[in-house]
């Protein structure tokens, strides 16, 4: 996985599968809510994201109040998401890749 931050947008690149992905994504998220509570998250091709990711960024939304927004390029990401009802809560959106 990459991960690159430019303002308030992460970009993300191939799959999100590991703990020292996750460890990347908060290390990198943490610098960015520390100046800023609006964060978008560009996710480019990864097809699946862990858990302790999911759980990291429902805790910015409700216990950090961060004003989130995840934009999808895989179909089967945001169908996983869609499946797991968090569409609304992580204020997704479905973009090409």
């Amino acid at each position: 996985m990459e991960i690159s931050s430019k303002g308030s947008v992460v970009t993300i690149k191939d799959n999100i599968k590991s703990i020292s992905d996750f460890q990347s994504i908060k290390k990198c998220l943490d610098e960015l809510i520390a100046n800023d509570n609006r964060v978008t998250i560009d996710i480019i091709d990864s097809m699946s994201m862990t858990s302790s990711v999911i759980g990291y960024l429902t805790k910015i939304i409700f216990k950090d109040k961060v004003q989130l927004c995840l934009r999808i390029g895989d179909q089967r990401l945001y169908d996983l998401l869609d499946e797991l009802n968090l569409i609304s809560q992580f204020n997704v959106r479905k973009v090409k890749s």
